[in-house]
């Protein structure tokens, strides 16, 4: 018996839910949104139709704790040196080796091509905080990702407003696609691999702005009797934030926003760090937009580019999973506990990310000056 994520859909609220359930080895995993088990739609009806408003705020619990690991990288704890966790954590860094560790492989994969860089942020380039309006990003890593910039198309793919994210960043020449990639704006000038560029890119939800706002008050006015639950309007997205609510008050969280979402057919539930995330329910996610920014940037269909992704959150996972399925560039997970991903190589912190994008500049620098 193993753990996975369990998609469960609500046909009449329009939610999905993923949950970890034990299953055995001979599960069959359905082929698209990362390794999902299907679950036989009369054994979800029967349950759901026992209790079905229980049934969802208990599914979105479970959820919430999964996606809320509190333990650590192994080596960072006391514990026995031959505990299950040190063996797992062994095992998933053979699969998933350090890029800091791997880097003149990543470099040596580069040749002839041009690399194109792909950030998230929260947890990415800035810490994970209680505030999310105080995520900053340090200096040093502004210096580190403005240096990359110098080389590489640039871009901060994230699911904050892409307004919020740039006045975090603040840094120009870059692309900022927020709200998932929802909306994305390049850089104001003209530059050489885009000579076309007009600003403003592509916004794939605008008809769901009034919709979205509607939501965002409503959940602003539920969650003031959550004491430590906050919503921030993505504008494409509402984003919940639970990081800071007592476990025992989830139950609440899960409960207001599922009755709200029940009224809004056309916008889905997701989750990410401590975070659920309400969005239309188009298809559009974080590996839509690497393959529109591929594009607009002229290597949609070139084999001479190799895109890498950095990024920390489940969202992620969708760009992760379209390098993977392209057999091109590299996704790198930034954590320090074993996850099931479709990135190649992983980093602990956003410290390290810092160190992997310096690294990257100081190899370019070295390139260019043996030409």
């Amino acid at each position: 018996m193993t753990n996975h994520n369990a998609l469960l859909s609500d046909a009449k609220g329009n939610i999905s839910l993923a949950v970890r359930v034990p299953v055995s080895s001979q599960s069959l995993f359905s082929p698209g949104g990362g390794r999902c088990i299907s679950i036989p739609r009369k054994k979800l009806v029967q349950k759901i139709e026992a209790d079905p408003t229980q049934t969802r705020i208990n599914s979105w619990i479970e959820a919430m704790r999964a996606s809320s690991p509190s333990r650590t990288r192994p080596g960072n704890i006391s514990s026995h040196p031959e505990s299950d966790e040190e063996d797992e954590y062994s095992s998933w860094m053979a699969q998933h080796p350090s890029a800091l560790s791997k880097f003149e492989e990543i470099a040596q994969s580069s040749t002839g091509k041009q690399i194109v860089m792909f950030l998230d942020y929260d947890g990415t380039l800035s810490p994970i905080v209680e505030n999310p309006d105080q995520a900053y990003m340090t200096d040093e890593m502004r210096e580190a990702v403005k240096g990359v910039a110098r080389y590489f198309p640039t871009a901060i793919v994230t699911g904050r407003c892409r307004d919020k994210v740039r006045r975090f960043v603040k840094l120009p020449g870059l692309y900022y696609a927020g709200s998932h990639g929802m909306d994305i704006k390049g850089p104001s000038k003209k530059d050489k691999y885009n000579k076309n560029n007009k600003g403003v890119l592509f916004q794939a939800a605008n008809e769901f702005l009034p919709m979205i706002d509607q939501v965002s008050k409503c959940l602003v006015e539920k969650m003031r009797e959550v004491a430590g639950a906050s919503v921030e309007n993505n504008k494409f997205c509402v984003s919940v934030h639970y990081r800071c609510v007592d476990p025992k008050d989830w139950g609440k969280v899960a409960e207001y926003v599922t009755s709200i979402l029940s009224e809004y057919p056309k916008l889905r539930l997701t989750q990410g760090r401590k975070v659920i995330e309400i969005r239309p329910t188009i298809k559009w996610d974080k590996g839509k937009a690497l393959e529109f920014l591929l594009e607009s940037l002229g290597f949609g269909h070139s084999d001479c580019v190799l895109p890498i992704y950095i990024g920390d959150d489940r969202t992620d996972e969708d760009a992760f999973k379209v390098l993977r399925e392209k057999g091109q560039g590299f996704g790198i997970l930034v954590s320090k506990v074993p996850k099931e991903t479709s990135a190649t190589y992983s980093l602990q912190e956003p410290s390290e990310v810092g160190k992997f994008l310096g690294r990257l500049v100081q190899w370019k620098q070295m390139s260019l000056t043996r030409k």
